[in-house]
């Protein structure tokens, strides 16, 4: 049986309800580019929010980090993943949590306790070492020495205020050498599989630490790096998650994996996070900002690589990987098979565009160094990356053949602005995190709510939210719309809006059957991603929308709407920017 499906399975008979993965482009969450990890889409159920499924929840999340994207190539580094999760909002804690993982790791994945080890929170000045956590692993027959106790590794908290509380991770000594009696989690061959957080305080901007009267439970456990152990491979590309896209690019390359491991792990991965970026329903197309710059990074970064390989970049490769991989995960995310020409579409024409660009930039290259003698300076490296796509170890690579060098650390410096681009989108630290659903961004969620259903009276009915993205600065909103608004329809739509304001319009919230919601009239952007019991968020009489929320009590808490900007986003789509002053 696949891991996703025993892992929900055995959740499911512990009185878990499965609920739907989110999109990889959150919805609401300015903070960070894509989700990151199993927990993001929950924020707002961990901070108090009742959840519509109820309080014990499971799991299998697609998650993109790109924040060491130049690590990609090893063995265990991927931009797209999936995480496994189980939570308690409220309900079970340390004892049950950590008895479910116990069990699933030994008798449902069998894997012997000689390899397991375990660490624990060993407290702080303000916090007091997890004894509970430790008694309980004894408890289960783990020894002594394999239970570690540790501070920063072992303590989760968003930001720098919120919910926070000690964690326990779950370890494999995944090698062929004699298995250590005593557990060192500093040795790399102690490989971590799972990671229980138990977020049982809250620490407040003073510092202070309390007790929370309601306690969670997150946990996460990565799907790849269970399976290549499940699968005793000591790399995840060796894995069935891995071997028969690598079987593809060997019979496309006509040459072997042993030999072109690095390159082939990245073009593997790079597509795959591509494909499940483009199928994503917020429309993400390959740009210079944002998710889109990351997108467009990672299509041309395969491209070279497949170029590297001896692949005919001209052909249609990527076509027929990226069918390979949906085939893969269709079972699993439905939106890759709805969204299957859009996916082909974006690779295809990504590709042209740089096998244009690749061709240009080795003519720039050629004149760049037609002038210099041993070092090709910053700004031309720079202008090699930034204008045609070249990633500063294709330069490098060039340079070397004409045995020259590159100034790197002034190339760096020059990327540097740059970098949030790329690292915004993975920190897994979630800037603003459960802290980022504060008072202004709560404001803003209704406002977009207020906006879809203003423009639906000025523009027309069929307009309808097609993305979101809500900083603690403006809100932007995409919606479907074939033609630029004029001024008036702008002026109009935001006088709607002030109007409802000052209307002082009761947001009210209510749980029924997504059946029952749908028939009711509410909108969403994407029905398929609700579970069968759902939020409606109702203002007044003027909007109804199944959404995760949150949401002011009253419209007159919004302060004054002003369209800041609007613009075209892709085809068929129109995005409005707007602040509440």
């Amino acid at each position: 049986m696949n891991l996703k499906d025993l892992y929900i399975d055995y959740f499911v008979s512990k009185g878990h309800k499965q609920i739907p993965s989110s999109p990889v482009v959150p919805e609401n969450d300015g903070s960070v580019l894509f989700n990151t990890a199993g927990m993001q889409p929950l924020i707002p159920y961990l901070l108090g929010q009742p959840h519509p499924y109820g309080k014990r929840l499971c799991d299998y999340q697609k998650c993109i980090r790109t924040n060491d994207l130049e690590a990609i190539g090893d063995t265990y580094h991927h931009t797209f993943f999936e995480m496994l999760g189980n939570w308690s909002l409220g309900d079970y804690f340390k004892k049950e949590a950590i008895n479910y993982s116990f069990e699933f790791i030994t008798k449902y994945l069998n894997i012997p306790l000689e390899r397991f080890a375990v660490t624990v929170f060993a407290g702080n000045d303000l916090i007091p070492k997890d004894t509970e956590a430790k008694e309980i692993w004894l408890s289960l027959g783990v020894k002594e020495e394999r239970i570690a106790e540790t501070v920063e590794d072992n303590f989760w908290i968003a930001g720098e205020t919120g919910p926070c509380g000690p964690d326990t991770e779950m370890f494999y000594f995944r090698s062929d050498d004699p298995v250590p009696d005593k557990f060192d989690p500093e040795d790399s061959r102690w490989v971590e599989i799972w990671n229980n957080v138990f977020m049982q305080y809250n620490k407040d901007k003073n510092g202070n630490i309390t007790e929370l009267p309601s306690k969670n439970v997150d946990t996460g456990m990565g799907v790849e790096r269970v399976v290549s152990i499940l699968e005793g491979v000591n790399d995840n590309y060796a894995s069935s998650v891995w071997k028969d896209v690598i079987e593809l690019i060997e019979s496309m390359s006509n040459v072997t994996y042993e030999e072109n491991s690095e390159s082939m792990r990245i073009v593997a991965d790079h597509l795959r996070t591509a494909v499940f970026i483009s199928a994503d329903k917020s429309g993400i197309k390959p740009s210079n900002v944002g998710a889109g710059y990351i997108l467009r990074r990672l299509i041309r970064r395969s491209i070279r690589h497949a170029k590297t390989l001896g692949i005919d970049v001209n052909s249609n490769w990527e076509e027929v990987l990226a069918l390979k991989i949906i085939d893969k995960y269709a079972k699993y995310y439905s939106e890759l098979t709805d969204n299957k020409d859009v996916v082909l579409e974006v690779l295809r024409n990504e590709k042209i565009k740089f096998n244009r660009t690749l061709e240009k930039g080795l003519r720039e290259f050629e004149k760049i160094i037609s002038n210099i003698d041993k070092e090709i300076d910053a700004t031309s490296a720079f202008r090699l990356y930034d204008t045609y796509g070249f990633p500063i170890e294709l330069t490098e690579e060039l340079a070397k053949e004409k045995g020259l060098t590159v100034d790197t650390n002034g190339f760096k410096e020059k990327f540097k602005a740059h970098q949030d681009l790329s690292r915004t989108a993975s920190s897994g630290m979630f800037k603003g995190g459960l802290a980022g659903n504060g008072e202004i961004e709560t404001r803003y969620h209704t406002a977009t709510h207020l906006l879809n259903a203003a423009l639906k009276v000025v523009v027309g009915p069929g307009v309808h939210q097609m993305g979101s993205n809500i900083t603690e600065e403006r809100m932007r909103f995409d919606f479907s719309c074939d033609h630029k608004l004029t001024d008036e329809e702008k002026e109009k739509a935001e006088t709607l809006v002030n109007t409802w304001i000052g209307e002082g319009l009761t947001v009210r919230c209510d749980e029924m059957k997504k059946e029952e919601a749908i028939a009711s009239g509410a909108e969403c952007m994407f029905i398929e991603k609700y579970p069968d019991i759902v939020t409606v968020y109702s203002i007044g009489e003027i909007s109804k929308e199944l959404c995760g929320g949150p949401h002011v009590k009253n419209t007159s808490e919004l302060g004054h709407f002003k369209i800041i900007k609007e613009e075209a986003s892709s085809a068929g789509v129109r995005r409005i920017k707007a602040v509440l002053e």
